[in-house]
């Protein structure tokens, strides 16, 4: 393992390590995604995903995370990213942001998902669904030789696209590694070919996070929930990555991102 500016650059072996913390992620977002529905409170969502974690052999990154009480962001509607898992009870029409790190063998995996409860608005299913795909063609500009700045211009290039969404500025995806946040940052705008160079072995933290409004947030007096500041609902989706000699591999995918990056025509790399 070795850091240039500040880079935590992996071995292979260390990759294939941040691999299993990341399934023990991807996994357990698919049975919070299964456990989310009208009734359940934002408490028992923290408990699933405390139990799947431990029971996969690893320990949530989040709890005691700069004293971060749950296991789990959980954010809803107009909370954007760092909400701490209540006792509300999700309701028909909510939609929630589901943020999950977990660490095995000292290295760390984070992902986070957007899921509906039961129908919702064309407009804020359009949200989520941009904010997913954005993420994805972020990961896909990632090639050996390129630099990070490449990641931020794709999502925000493609956000632009597709509508008049609020893009946070204050918050960014990030280096990941023995640390669950690391440099460089990871902004989800910005113009390309700028930051540290793209090279086999760094890992990266990608989440777009998008809002039906402006991009202006607040910070509540819990010191952690982020809300929007007009009110308008928003969406997070996040994958932690390494890139090697074949390209990206998805960490915490279940599938390694193949299916996704085959899509976009960029080359997958993983095994």
């Amino acid at each position: 393992m070795g850091f240039l500016n500040k880079v935590q650059i992996k071995t292979p072996e260390q990759i294939e390590k941040m691999r299993r913390a990341g399934l023990v992620v991807g996994e357990t977002l698919e049975v919070l995604r299964a456990a989310a529905r009208p009734g359940v409170s934002l408490l028992e969502l923290d408990a699933i995903a405390e139990d799947s974690i431990r029971s996969r052999g690893g320990v949530p990154s989040f709890k005691g995370y700069h004293g971060f009480p749950g296991s789990i962001c959980a954010s809803v509607d107009e909370v954007v990213v760092h909400g701490i898992p209540d006792s509300r009870t999700l309701a028909e029409g909510d939609i929630i942001s589901i943020d999950c790190g977990a660490i095995v063998d000292g290295w760390h995996g984070d992902a986070a998902i957007t899921v509906a409860m039961g129908p919702v608005p064309e407009e804020v299913s359009e949200l989520m669904r941009v904010t997913e795909e954005s993420m994805w063609r972020g990961i896909a500009a990632a090639r050996l030789g390129g630099r990070v700045t490449d990641i931020s211009h794709a999502i925000e290039t493609y956000v632009e696209s597709q509508g008049d969404y609020g893009i946070l500025e204050e918050f960014s995806g990030h280096g990941i590694g023995t640390e669950m946040h690391m440099e460089p940052s990871v902004f989800n705008y910005g113009k390309p070919g700028k930051g540290p160079k793209l090279q086999r072995g760094i890992a990266l933290a990608v989440e777009p996070m998008l809002t039906l409004g402006g991009p202006e947030v607040t910070t509540l007096e819990d010191d952690w929930t982020v809300v929007t500041d007009d009110g308008s609902w928003a969406a997070h989706f996040e994958h932690t990555f390494a890139l090697t000699p074949d390209g990206a591999w998805v960490l915490t995918a279940l599938d390694g991102g193949e299916e996704m990056l085959g899509e976009l025509g960029v080359p997958w790399g993983g095994h």
